[in-house]
Formats: structure tokens, C-alpha cells, sequence
């Protein structure tokens, strides 16, 4: 008869190891989550902080008259008295200032200061959404985006750059004729139009393998332009019908919508026969891949422009859930390395205007 292997134990005691690696990583678990916690908290602490700052100096400044050269002295006095604090420059002042005015008529009377979404976000968050926003309900907005999918400071900045307030929910579909309620609602915010994938870097004329290579060489950044809930599952990823055998060109899960996303990519402006095309991928991946608890598979087409009447006609009896969208790059990346090489660098730009002007002057005298 074979002995019964024992179980490891830790040295010097006779505790199991596997049961000493769980308890290890439940602790471990449990620290950092109240570290993260004890992180935000900190943040909630100090922005609410920085409101009744902002706060104290409107109210001066109504009651008091107080100007830009108080606020200095302000500054410096505190920076002073609490050397190890950061946050207390002129320049973060005004900020705070900014901060209490843009939302404290967002205020009713019997609402509270940590309702708002701006209160759950860091400090500097809240800087770029009052430097770079102008309009509350985008700020809000931003705002809410930010808590859910955990952007950082470059990510909300270049996502506001990139105007999503304004794409987002604007491809055309006919999701409300082939998807239930609230499903089709929530499909149709999921998508956006254009796409912004100005980080590729394309020669202009590429080919549609070209641009599906790109795209999966940046695939951290295409899965932020995307935006919450998509999963990458493929490229190029077979479907097999009898003797055939057919290939999508991105294959993603959304995991909130729970169903299947197959993308097209076009290098051309949309042509009515992508829909039909599309439908066929979307009935097959429903064959070769869905599961009986996920929804019905979505398709997205992404072209390099398109007609709204003769996608809206294409899409209209099709009875498949189907978006189009257009995407964008910046033209500079779409130029050869060669090219690239060859222009002026924004010194050499400025050095040449300099030059200019001096010529200029000297020609006046």
C-alpha cells in the first residue's frame, strides 16, 4: 500500500502551507483595500477642504473686498504656518475659488456638497475639469465617467481633448428595432462617433490589414477608446460553417452588455453592402460562439467616413443589431516615417519666424 503524502507544512509550525498562502493572501486583500480606502478618503478630505477654502474667500471677497494681493498674502501666510501641506499655493487658491463658484449654485436647499460626483474625485482631477470645461453638465459628466472607469489625469484630459462628451452615443444604428428595451439603449451608448485613434501611427493609404495590425499593436488604447465593458476576445477569428470557413476582423465580449462584438474595418467610405455582409457575421458568431445566456451578438462597422441617409436606408429593414461609425486620425500620423523625418520640428518653426522678424525689423529702421 502507498503512504498518504502529507500535507507541507510551514516551517516551524504545523500550520499547512496551502492553508497558511490563503490566509497570506486574504490578508494581504484585505490590507489593500483599506489602504485604497484610506487613500480616497483622504482625497474626499482634502477636496472638501479646499471648498470651504474657496468658499471663505468668495465670502471675503464679497463682504470684505478682498483682491489678488490679499489672496497672495493669503497663500504665503499658510504656506508658512503648514510648510509639509502643497496645496495652498496662489495659483491652487483661485482654484479653490473656482471650485466653490462654478458648483455651489449646483446646490439646492437640501442638497449636500458630498452628492455631487466632483467630491469622489482627486484634487487635480477637479483642476483639469474646471481649466478644461466651461459647461457644469459636462463637468458632471466627465465627473461621473472618471469614478466609473477609473481614469487618471492624462486619460481625462486627452478623452476631453477628443471631444467624448460629444461622441459618445452617436453612431448611427437601428439597435431600437432589433434590440429589447433597455438593451438597445444601453448598446446604443456604448458606441460612439467618430472614433478618435489618433494614437496610431499610419501611413496614408494604408490597407485595412494595416489599420487592423495597428489597432492591435495599440490595443490598451483602442480598449480606452472603446470605453467601459469591452473585452478583446480576437483578430481574425475563424467561424466555420460546413466546408467554409470565414474570418472577422475584431471579435470583442461586452461583458455589461453580455453579448458578442464583432467589428468591420473599412478604409473606405461606408457602402450598403457592408450591412449585408455584417449580418451574415453576426448570424454566424450567433451559431459557431454564442452561449444560451448571452444576448444576441452586436456589429460594428468603422469606415473612414459615411453618408448618414445611406446608412440609415441600409440599416433600415436589416433586422440584425447593427452601428456605423466613422473614425478619425491625425493627419500628421498618417504620413510616411520618410515624410515625417523631413518636416520642420516646431524649434526650427520658431526659429525660422524669429529670423524673420529680425529681418524685418532691420529693413523698417
Amino acid at each position: 500500500m502507498s503512504k498518504e503524502k502529507k500535507p507541507k507544512v510551514v516551517p516551524n509550525s504545523d500550520v499547512p502551507l496551502t492553508d497558511y498562502a490563503e490566509t497570506l493572501a486574504d490578508i494581504k486583500r484585505q490590507i489593500e483595500e483599506a489602504r485604497i480606502k484610506a487613500i480616497t478618503s483622504a482625497s474626499t478630505v482634502m477636496v472638501r477642504l479646499y471648498w470651504n477654502v474657496g468658499k471663505k474667500i468668495v465670502e471675503k471677497q464679497e463682504s470684505s473686498g478682498w483682491g489678488t494681493n490679499v489672496i497672495e498674502k493669503l497663500a504665503k501666510d499658510i504656506q508658512s504656518a503648514f510648510p509639509a501641506f502643497k496645496g495652498f499655493s496662489r495659483a491652487n487658491l483661485f482654484h479653490m475659488r473656482s471650485f466653490y463658484l462654478a458648483y455651489s449654485k449646483s446646490l439646492g436647499p437640501t442638497r449636500q456638497i458630498d452628492s455631487l460626483p466632483f467630491f469622489s474625485l482627486p484634487w487635480w482631477h477637479n483642476v483639469i475639469l474646471l481649466m478644461k470645461l466651461k459647461d457644469n453638465e459636462q463637468r458632471l459628466w466627465y465627473a461621473q465617467q472618471t469614478i466609473e472607469c477609473g481614469w487618471s489625469q492624462n486619460v481625462l484630459e486627452d478623452l476631453i481633448k477628443s471631444d467624448l462628451y460629444s461622441r459618445q452615443g452617436k453612431a448611427i444604428t437601428n439597435f431600437q428595432s432589433t434590440l429589447p428595451k433597455p438593451h438597445s439603449d444601453l448598446a446604443e451608448q456604448s458606441l460612439k462617433d467618430p472614433y478618435c485613434l489618433d494614437f496610431l501611427e499610419i501611413a496614408d493609404g494604408f490597407r485595412e490589414r494595416e489599420l487592423e495590425q495597428a489597432l492591435i499593436d495599440n490595443i490598451q488604447n483602442l480598449l480606452l477608446e472603446l470605453g467601459k465593458g469591452f473585452a478583446f476576445v480576437g483578430r481574425q477569428v475563424p467561424l466555420r460553417m460546413d466546408d467554409n470557413t470565414y474570418y472577422v476582423d475584431l471579435l470583442f465580449y461586452h461583458y455589461k452588455l453580455h453579448c458578442f462584438f464583432v467589428v468591420e474595418l473599412k478604409n473606405t467610405p461606408f457602402r450598403p453592402e457592408y450591412a449585408g455582409k455584417m449580418a451574415f457575421y453576426l448570424a454566424t458568431v450567433d451559431h459557431c460562439l454564442k452561449k444560451e445566456e448571452d444576448n444576441k451578438t452586436i456589429g460594428m462597422i468603422l469606415c473612414r467616413s459615411k453618408d448618414k441617409l445611406t446608412v440609415e436606408y441600409a440599416l433600415k429593414y436589416n433586422v440584425s443589431p447593427i452601428g456605423v461609425s466613422s473614425y478619425e486620425t491625425q493627419l500628421i500620423e498618417k504620413l510616411p516615417k520618410e515624410l515625417k523625418s523631413s518636416l520642420p520640428t516646431i524649434e526650427e518653426i520658431e526659429a525660422e519666424l524669429g529670423e524673420i522678424g529680425n529681418d524685418t525689423n532691420d529693413n523698417s529702421l
